[in-house]
């Protein structure tokens, strides 16, 4: 294994755990964003180009700041001032420790996998470009469409201002 490669491993896991550990939900999601560029960064270093610039556009630009937005808009000022580790922990990392060497195992020994490894396909980022812009062009107009009326959408119901009605009834 590579140097680079270790890198990125270890700063992956290390912030997947820390999104699943961290009580803060802001910390939670910022781990998150690093967790994600791990993964883009591994896809990119396998060179697998338009999965890993898919990755960094979809998840670490659209879908950790909707994240980061939800919850910086919905939670309340106050944090919880809990422990770091759920009570449970030492139980919970057992059963995943089994869970995960019985996966292992049965995928290790079943006789699905193929004797030899078929070679890798040979498509670029160039290549995915080109079909998108010819053969599945008007899927990509849809998808495009849909995307954006979701997002005028969202904003509508964002800027949508409350009644007076619907002020009475709660407190400041």
């Amino acid at each position: 294994m590579s140097l680079p490669f270790l890198i990125i491993a270890f700063m992956t896991v290390f912030a997947a755990a820390a999104a699943m550990s961290l009580r803060n939900l802001v910390h939670c999601a910022l781990a998150f964003v690093v967790a994600f560029a791990g993964l883009a960064a591994m896809y990119l270093q396998l060179d697998a180009q338009f999965v890993g610039f898919a990755q960094i556009l979809v998840y670490v630009g659209a879908i950790a700041i909707l994240i980061v937005f939800a919850i910086l808009l919905t939670r309340s000022g106050d944090t919880p001032n809990k422990a770091v580790l759920a009570p449970g922990w030492v139980c919970g990392i057992a059963v995943s420790a089994v869970v995960f060497t019985l996966l292992g195992w049965a995928v290790l020994n079943s006789s699905a996998l193929p004797e030899q490894t078929p070679p890798a396909p040979v498509a670029t980022v160039k290549d995915i470009g080109g079909l998108l812009m010819t053969k599945y062009v008007l899927p990509l107009e849809i998808i495009g469409l849909l995307l954006t009326a979701a997002m005028i959408g969202a904003v509508i119901i964002a800027l949508k201002e409350p009644s007076p009605t619907e002020n009475s009834g709660r407190k400041t």
